[in-house]
């Protein structure tokens, strides 16, 4: 059974930092893309930061204070993020892909409330 799930969201003051992850289990981990979105009441799901092997790309709302990484022996991706901003307000959600097939996984979530 595929499984991601993803922890570490919470409350943070704005300028603060917050380090997300996700468990993976199910599948080949190491061998998928693995991908961090985002999605904000009343806003369209945004890409984030994607990793595979040892390749990183981010979405513009990540570059310079985001990074993603990954433990492929604990078959975790992370996203450490810092200088937050109230506009980082949103859900994350960990996805992961295996290179050329359509078929993707989704975890259900972890909130992510920056507010002073």
């Amino acid at each position: 059974q595929v499984q991601l799930v993803e922890s570490g969201g919470g409350l943070v003051q704005p300028g603060g930092s917050l380090k997300l992850s996700c468990a993976a289990s199910g599948f080949a981990f190491s061998s998928h893309i693995e991908r961090w979105y985002r999605q904000a009441p009343g806003k369209e799901r945004e890409f984030v930061a994607a990793i595979i092997h040892e390749y990183k790309t981010y979405g513009d709302c990540a570059k310079g204070r985001f990074t993603i990484s990954r433990d492929n022996a604990l078959q975790s991706v992370y996203l450490q993020m810092s200088s937050l901003e109230p506009e980082d307000t949103a859900i994350y959600y960990c996805n992961a892909q295996f290179p050329g097939r359509e078929e993707e996984y989704w975890g259900q979530g972890t909130q992510v409330t920056v507010s002073s």
